[in-house]
């Protein structure tokens, strides 16, 4: 009996000890991930959607198409995240500006000069539109409005005004798919190329071709697809939760974001069917030219030197 019990203690010892060392590999790997993904130098952030403090946020332009996802995508493919690490400064992407570059796509202009270019996606239209235009049309900044076929089809004097006061219409594919998942040439030229019918057919003139996809999903494939059909892409260096229409961010939320989050060469994404953005972009834009900021269309971005 007494070798029997000095057996189980032993077995139970042996196992609390394994326990132990369990314990301890996985706090290891643990520390080991937590430094790599969160040391200054890497990828921390001020703001968080994970418990690792990461912000990756997917713009899209319909609240249930919505993809904000904390995660790390593949070099140029995958979805476009952002992660923000200090006011003011460009926050790191999950493609190098030199990986776009090869494919004739950007996301970020110089940081040597006080420089935004202002982007709106425009996935259908609720009203917000035209103040929008307004207050662009009041401080005379140039924005490219990324949209989709039906919003062409649906509103085409607002298409006209756009184009009339100087503002890009660029190319959100007509059904806002996910275009990650677009594998021929010729599927990916027809979302592209029945926008340019709508827009050309509209306006007499040929669409810009400047393409964003929906969502920010992407594939090297797609990127080489969109260059080879003379297109180039936009992504962006900011943005924030301004898609949802019955939880639209507050005016402080808004300014929180757009304000210390600004920084030289940003393409901002903002949605055009935000109320918020409609009713603060007049004391936005003022605040921005306060800060010393000037407004450039994107092709000034695109004819810059390599």
């Amino acid at each position: 009996m007494k070798q029997i019990l000095k057996k189980a203690h032993l077995t139970k010892a042996l196992r609390y000890l394994c326990l132990l060392l369990l314990s301890f590999l996985v706090g290891r790997c643990i520390g080991m991930i937590h430094q790599h993904f969160l040391s200054p130098d890497k990828t921390e952030t001020t703001t968080s959607l994970s418990a690792l403090n990461y912000e990756y946020v997917t713009a899209t332009c319909r609240p249930e198409l919505n993809s904000s996802v904390p995660i790390i995508a593949p070099a140029a493919d995958g979805n476009w995240g952002l992660s923000f690490q200090e006011d003011g400064k460009p926050p790191v992407a999950n493609a190098t500006a030199a990986e776009l570059k090869k494919y004739d796509a950007y996301y970020a202009g110089s940081q040597k000069k006080k420089v935004l270019y202002l982007t709106f996606d425009a996935g259908y239209e609720n009203g917000n539109t035209e103040p929008i235009l307004d207050a662009l049309k009041k401080h005379k900044v140039p924005a490219t409005f990324f949209v989709v076929g039906p919003f062409i089809a649906e509103h085409p004097e607002l298409i006209k005004r756009m184009a009339e006061e100087g503002h890009t219409v660029g190319n959100h594919t007509y059904s806002h798919p996910d275009m990650s998942k677009i594998s021929t040439k010729e599927s990916f030229q027809k979302e592209l190329g029945q926008v340019e019918e709508l827009y050309e057919e509209i306006t007499g003139s040929p669409m810009t071709k400047y393409y964003r996809p929906p969502q920010g999903k992407y594939s090297e494939d797609n990127l080489s697809m969109a260059k080879e059909l003379g297109y180039k892409t936009f992504f962006w260096s900011l943005a924030y939760v301004d898609w949802y229409q019955d939880d639209q961010p507050s005016k402080e939320e808004a300014f929180d974001k757009l304000l210390g989050r600004i920084h030289p060469g940003a393409i901002v994404l903002l949605h055009s069917t935000s109320s918020t953005n409609a009713e603060i972009l007049d004391e936005l834009l003022t605040k921005w030219e306060e800060m010393g900021y000037t407004f450039k269309p994107l092709e000034s971005l695109a004819k810059q030197k390599k």
